[in-house]
């Protein structure tokens, strides 16, 4: 309890809640303007501020922002010299790459956490996965998703009753033992949401591939508007779990709210990726105020989240253009 987490502003409020159901402290690092991913900057001068007021974190949250990789090699180095572990929120990014190297392979982090939320790029109804490198940490999260206890004979720390007699059972444990050692919880996936997730693994290189071809159409059809389009960084392979883009507001003269509620009017499903999470009632009462996290802020003052999924097809997505250029165009 009390131990610090940093995280995004500009991501779903779990990335932040995790820490606060442990007792948490949270503080936010801004966004970079153009990836709208952690930036780098802002982080080094925060750590370096706060390793002068004692107050470092122990863990940091970057979130992969709409599939696009961080700058994870940054951040592990960062770590290493600050000392505080690295949890990736890559719940957009599944089947993303940096430098030819997988989200979730857990090089440059201790964690990295994907999410099957019915509107990921794959889904089991819900629930997610943890991925890590750490076997202590993974013998720790095998025990916390199942109520804190183990099977695992190697791992028992109690008296085993002697009453086996069959020799075939390993240490001569009575096959109903187990152990709770620590608190835990329900977190198992059910085997059918398991099932149904696995079936979706073999298609992930082609739906990866669709979505990527379909912003590629965006970048080139919306050349032109007042828009800030994606930037992805040439390390990466962006999984485009969404496609976000910017107004910009210099030149549009229409609110962003007027711009919005026309493309809901013309049935153009649009939405915002975030609200920023410091704004939100909860972290206000904690204290965080407007014009904390500028950057983050901005996006969440500019940014339109456009229709994006395997399945649209190629007229749907000219619908889509063709109303971002009668609202954008006049």
């Amino acid at each position: 309890p009390g131990d610090p987490l940093w995280t995004v502003p500009n991501t779903f409020v779990a990335s932040a809640n995790c820490g606060r159901y442990c007792g948490a402290t949270i503080d936010f690092v801004d966004i970079d303007p153009n990836t709208w991913n952690l930036s780098i900057p802002a982080l080094s001068s925060k750590l370096m501020k706060a390793r002068r007021d004692g107050k470092l974190p122990k863990v940091v949250v970057p979130v992969h922002f709409a599939g696009q990789p961080t700058e994870q090699e940054q951040i592990w180095e960062l770590s290493q010299e600050y000392g505080f572990r690295v949890l990736e929120d890559a719940s957009h990014a599944i089947g993303a790459s940096r430098n030819g190297e997988p989200v979730g392979s857990c090089r440059w982090s201790d964690i990295t956490v994907f999410s099957f939320h019915p509107v990921k790029i794959i889904t089991t109804g819900e629930g997610g996965m943890a991925l890590t490198n750490d076997e202590e940490l993974a013998e720790r999260m095998i025990k916390l998703r199942s109520h804190g206890i183990t099977r695992d004979t190697a791992l028992f720390r109690g008296n085993v009753p002697a009453t086996a007699t069959d020799i075939s059972v390993p240490l001569n444990t009575p096959y109903w033992y187990y152990e709770q050692q620590m608190l835990g919880f329900n977190y198992r996936l059910t085997d059918i949401q398991a099932a149904l997730g696995r079936s979706q693994l073999e298609r992930l290189d082609a739906n990866i591939e669709r979505r990527n071809a379909l912003a590629h159409r965006y970048d080139h059809a919306l050349k032109g508007l007042p828009l800030q389009l994606p930037t992805i960084q040439s390390e990466n392979h962006s999984a485009f779990h969404l496609y976000v883009i910017r107004l910009k507001r210099n030149v549009i003269t229409k609110t962003y709210r007027k711009v919005f509620e026309e493309l809901r009017q013309r049935g153009i499903g649009v939405n915002l990726h975030y609200m920023p999470v410091h704004l939100q009632p909860y972290y206000r009462e904690l204290g965080f105020t407007p014009g904390q996290y500028p950057e983050a802020e901005a996006h969440g003052e500019t940014a339109i989240t456009l229709p994006l999924y395997p399945t649209l097809t190629d007229q749907e997505q000219e619908q889509v253009v063709d109303a971002l250029h009668q609202v954008l165009g006049k």
